[in-house]
C-alpha cells in the first residue's frame, strides 16, 4: 500500500472542473435564451458555431499533441458559448469558428490547458476579432421583434455606432435597457437574463459577490461623479456580462480577497477612463484583458506568508 505525504491543512471538496464549467453553463442559460429570442435564428446559429469550433479545436489539439483530451470538462463548451454571446448577431459564420480557435488553441492550450492561460480565452479572442475586423465587429443589432420586422435590420443610419446605448444613453428608455430592447450583442442585450445568472451563480458558491459589484459600482461612481447617469451607465454596453461572467474567472483573476478588490476596482477604473474619453465607445473588453495582464503582479504585492515558512535573516 502507497501512503502519499503532504503538508496540511487538507480541504475535501466534491466540486471538480466539470461541476464549475456546469454551473457557469447553467447560469447563462437565461443569457442564451433572451439572445435567441431577440435575435433569432442567426444568433443561435453563431453560438453553435463558436461551440463546436471551440470542442473540436481543443479536441484535435490534445489528440495532435497527445496529452490527455479533456473535451468533457466543458470549459472548452464554457469559452465557445462566452465568446458567441460576444458577437453581433449578424457576424458571419467565420468569425466565430476563427474566434473559438484563437480562444483555444492560441490563449488556452498553448499556455499548457485550462488553469494555465494568463487572459480569459473568449475575451482575448474578442479582442483580436475587434482588433481585426472592427467594422463587422462594431456593427450593432435592433432586435427584430422590438422593429415588429422578420429579420434582423441595422439600427440606423450609422450602424457603426450611432445606434448604442453608450453613444445615445438618452434615446432607450431604463425597461428597454433592462428587457433587451436595444442594439449590442447577442449575450450583452437583456440585464434582466444576466442578473439571474449572477443571482445563480451566487447562490451555489460559484462566484463571490466581490469583483462583480466592485466593478460595477467603480463605473457607477466614476459616472456619477462625471456627471452622467449611473443607472444608465451600467446598464449599458457590455458591462453586466462582462463583470458577471468574464471578470470573475478563476484563473485570471487574483486569489486572495484584497487582491479581488483591486482587480475589480481597476477594471471599473479603465471602464469609467475608456468611456470618458468617448474615443471607443465601450472599454469593458479591453479593461479586463489588462488588468488580466497585472493579475500575477497584484497577487505578488496581496501575498501571504506560506504557513510553516520561515523567514530568512540577513
Amino acid at each position: 500500500m502507497k501512503l502519499r505525504l503532504s503538508t496540511g491543512p487538507h480541504l475535501l471538496d466534491r466540486e471538480n472542473t466539470q461541476t464549475l464549467m456546469l454551473d457557469v453553463l447553467i447560469a447563462l442559460v437565461p443569457t442564451t435564451a433572451a439572445g435567441i429570442y431577440l435575435f433569432g435564428t442567426k444568433a443561435a446559429w453563431v453560438l453553435a458555431v463558436a461551440v463546436v469550433s471551440a470542442i473540436l479545436c481543443e479536441y484535435l489539439f490534445q489528440k495532435l499533441t497527445k496529452r490527455p483530451v479533456r473535451v468533457m470538462d466543458l470549459s472548452a463548451v464554457v469559452t465557445g458559448l462566452i465568446l458567441g454571446l460576444n458577437l453581433p448577431a449578424e457576424a458571419p459564420l467565420w468569425m466565430p469558428a476563427i474566434g473559438s480557435a484563437i480562444a483555444i488553441i492560441l490563449v488556452k492550450e498553448l499556455f499548457g490547458g485550462i488553469g494555465h492561460n494568463f487572459m480569459n480565452p473568449a475575451l482575448l479572442a474578442r479582442g483580436v476579432l475587434l482588433a481585426s475586423w472592427p467594422a463587422r465587429m462594431s456593427v450593432y443589432y435592433i432586435p427584430a421583434r422590438v422593429l415588429g420586422v422578420t429579420e434582423v435590420v441595422p439600427a440606423g443610419t450609422d450602424v457603426i455606432s450611432a445606434a448604442t446605448p453608450l453613444i445615445r444613453p438618452g434615446g432607450y428608455q431604463l425597461y428597454d435597457l433592462l428587457l433587451g430592447n436595444i442594439p449590442g450583442t447577442i449575450g450583452e442585450v437583456c440585464k434582466i437574463a444576466i442578473l439571474i445568472g449572477f443571482l445563480y451563480m451566487l447562490f451555489v458558491g460559484t462566484i463571490k459577490w466581490h469583483i462583480p459589484v466592485l466593478f460595477v459600482g467603480t463605473v457607477a461612481a466614476m459616472t456619477w461623479i462625471m456627471g452622467g447617469d449611473p443607472l444608465r451607465a451600467v446598464l449599458s454596453g457590455g458591462l453586466l456580462f462582462g463583470a458577471v461572467f468574464m471578470a470573475t474567472d478563476y484563473v485570471t483573476n487574483p486569489m486572495l480577497k484584497v487582491g479581488q478588490v483591486i482587480f475589480a476596482i481597476g477594471c471599473g477604473i479603465l471602464v469609467g477612463v475608456i468611456r470618458m474619453t468617448k474615443a471607443y465607445p465601450e472599454g469593458v473588453t479591453y479593461a479586463i484583458l489588462l488588468m488580466n495582464i497585472l493579475t500575477p503582479l497584484i497577487d505578488r504585492w496581496t501575498s501571504r506568508r506560506v504557513y510553516g515558512m520561515v523567514k530568512k535573516h540577513a
